[in-house]
């Protein structure tokens, strides 16, 4: 019987949305508005009957659709594209979602909606459609314009920042309140997971997917994309982070790999058909009583989403340094809330901290917005041409000034070059510190599970730490030597022959030294306290810290050789060559 129900949910599901979507195809509207639409029409609060019989079955299935839709956006996302666009990207995805989440929770609070539902909402409002937005510029023809590649830019930002978002709300949620400390935590353990996956897993799985792909069968490799998917997923469950999070990461992993067109055409069917349920069940909850009940919220918070998002993103991009017209072009361009809004509204209900009714306000904002979408890009050049030509002169000198001063301060090519090896230097040791912070945490948290009733603790824990920091020493040693390069290169620039005479040689020398070994003393004291759980007694931790150190000493070049292949695999996924 539940194999029958099962199937007939699902014969109405495609059906109804297929036959909607087609009519939407043909009226020129965004497919997902028909999905949704499609949920409307088969759901529970449709007359004059129910079309579905198990909605347990169909929520289960929407989950898988948001498994397949954040991989498929992990799939879209690459690093190098991150790196390219810069500060635009970052300052204004950062202007948009501060501006947007403060926006949301006033406007929760002006109704009266407890703070849990106005948190809640401001984060539904933060993050900007990257499917609504990419098919509606794909439509119009607009993909390779300039401002289009912007918007690119600043939806891969928002993309990260909402993941992170996901995580922290999940935090919030469950301790019911919004701590300093517990949200740098949140934070800072997030990154460390992000970091550690994303090196981890470009070092092995486009390795892994190369060798499968070898063997030329399409099937053999759907089922180990497949595979990884899910099981990168289970893990991040166990982790107690959310699925989209392990969705997207290991999508962003494959998205290096040199299969990445093939198993996009593989993904895309079955992305399409569980993506199509998820936003039909997100219909399914739209109740049209509710939906009356707060038009009122509803239409103010659908002119918030859209003048707020166009205000900030154009500031946040003009800030950086771009024209006006471009600014205003991107954010016209960001002015609607799509399935990362959806994905925040069921995490607030599956853990029942937020208010029935606002799944359907979001989605209500959604489809509204959605709607208005591809006619505020058609609508932005025009209308950035009417601001320029209807703008006071004193206010056009003072953003033609602004331009000006920005283009004045532009570090030249010498200095650009340095602060470029610099960011190179801070950026490696950062990635390196995160891997060894990771070893650490992984043998604090699994270490006494796993050795439990294994002999005496004490023994236990030095032989777990004297483990962790043997196999820390490839990331330490490259930390070190990073670390002293950019001493030298400090101690370049700020002794002076001029200032120090015969003493310049000498200070230089010594700074060099001196910074990479406090540094690295430092870091130990910070892996000691990360790792105070198996943390062995100040005489036996000497002891362990002495033997390692002449392990690294007698293996130096060997350690270096080790790490410059690590380095070099990573780059060679990451950059492989031209075919």
């Amino acid at each position: 019987m539940h194999a029958t129900s099962f199937i007939h949910d699902l014969a109405v599901i495609m059906l109804i949305a297929g036959l909607v979507t087609v009519l939407f195809h043909r009226l020129r509207q965004p497919v997902v508005l028909g999905y949704i639409v499609a949920g409307v029409i088969i759901g529970p609060y449709t007359p004059p009957f129910a079309l579905i019989q198990d909605e347990a079955t169909v929520k289960t299935l929407a989950e898988l659709g948001v498994v397949f839709l954040m991989f498929s956006l992990g799939l879209e996302f690459s690093l190098k594209k991150l790196a390219s666009v810069g500060v635009t990207a970052l300052l204004a995805a950062l202007t948009e979602i501060v501006a947007m989440v403060a926006i949301g929770f006033q406007i929760g609070k002006y109704f009266g909606w407890a703070t849990m539902d106005s948190v809640f909402l401001g984060a539904m409002l933060a993050i900007s459609s990257t499917t609504i937005i990419v098919k509606a510029l794909d439509e119009l023809g607009l993909k390779n314009e300039r401002f289009a590649q912007m918007i690119f830019g600043i939806l891969i930002v928002e993309d990260i920042l909402a993941i992170g978002m996901i995580a922290l709300l999940s935090g919030i949620a469950i301790s019911g309140r919004v701590e300093a400390g517990a949200v740098l935590s949140t934070l800072g353990q997030l990154s460390l997971f992000m970091v550690v996956a994303l090196v981890l897993g470009i070092l092995i799985v486009p390795r892994l997917l190369a060798y499968v792909a070898r063997f030329e069968s399409r099937e053999m490799l759907l089922v180990t994309v497949l595979g990884l998917c899910f099981g990168f997923c289970l893990l991040v469950l166990q982790l107690e982070y959310s699925i989209a999070l392990g969705a997207f990461l290991i999508g962003a992993i494959m998205a290096e790999s040199r299969e990445l067109k093939q198993i996009e055409h593989l993904v895309e069917p079955i992305r399409d058909m569980f993506s199509a349920i998820f936003f039909v069940a997100i219909g399914l909850l739209l109740d049209p009583a509710v939906l009356l009940q707060y038009a009122w919220p509803i239409a103010l918070i659908t002119v918030a989403v859209v003048v707020g998002k166009v205000v900030t993103c154009s500031l946040g991009t003009f800030v950086a340094g771009n024209d006006g017209r471009t600014s205003m072009r991107v954010g016209m361009g960001l002015a609607q809330i799509g399935e990362f809004s959806f994905i925040i509204a069921a995490l607030g209900l599956s853990l029942k901290v937020t208010s029935d009714f606002l799944y359907p306000v979001a989605v209500a904002v959604s489809a509204l917005t959605t709607l208005f979408t591809p006619y505020l890009i058609r609508a932005a050049e025009p209308f950035a041409t009417l601001v320029g030509r209807l703008s006071p002169e004193p206010v056009k000198r003072g953003l033609g000034y602004y331009t000006a001063w920005l283009q004045s301060i532009q570090p030249q090519e010498e200095r650009a070059e340095l602060l470029a090896i610099v960011r190179r230097i801070v950026l490696h040791v950062l990635v390196n510190l995160c891997l060894v912070t990771a070893i650490f945490l992984a043998a604090a948290y699994f270490g006494p599970e796993w050795l439990t009733g294994q002999g005496d603790a004490r023994l236990v824990n030095a032989l777990l730490w004297s483990a962790a920091l043997l196999l820390s020493v490839p990331f330490l040693v490259a930390i070190y030597r990073k670390l002293k390069a950019l001493a030298m290169l400090l101690a370049e620039l700020s002794v002076r022959p001029e200032m120090a005479g015969q003493l310049t040689a000498a200070s230089r020398r010594v700074i060099a030294e001196l910074i990479p070994v406090g540094a690295l003393i430092g870091i130990l004291l910070f892996l000691s306290a990360l790792s105070v759980s198996i943390l062995p007694p100040s005489e036996v931790l000497l002891v362990i810290v002495l033997a390692v150190g002449a392990v690294a000493v007698l293996f130096w070049k060997r350690l270096i050789q080790l790490h410059s292949r690590l380095q070099i695999a990573l780059y060679e996924t990451m950059n492989p060559p031209a075919p």
